[in-house]
């Protein structure tokens, strides 16, 4: 029996940290909309990613990827870099 796996599933977001050694702090918005008004409502979610070079800056463009946990809170790894900060 051969199993399939699943494509991981992959956000855009932007960087708002790279304190943190081969470690990086993504924002990622998306739009609800509200169940009675209709109206569209804006919700972030902080993750932490995995940047194995240190390559991402504050308010760069950043694709990432779910993976395996590698910390307590990095579950994330760094796919590439969209666009840079300027």
């Amino acid at each position: 029996m051969t199993e399939e796996r699943q494509p991981a599933r992959a956000v855009i977001g932007t960087v708002v940290s790279n304190k943190m050694d081969k470690t990086i702090t993504v924002l990622i918005e998306r739009k609800i909309a509200h169940p009675l008004y209709k109206k569209f409502i804006r919700r972030s979610t902080k993750i932490h990613a995995h940047d194995a070079e240190n390559t991402c800056k504050e308010g760069d463009k950043v694709m990432v990827e779910q993976c395996r946990p590698m910390s307590k809170t990095k579950t994330w790894r760094l796919v590439e870099v969209l666009e840079r900060a300027v």
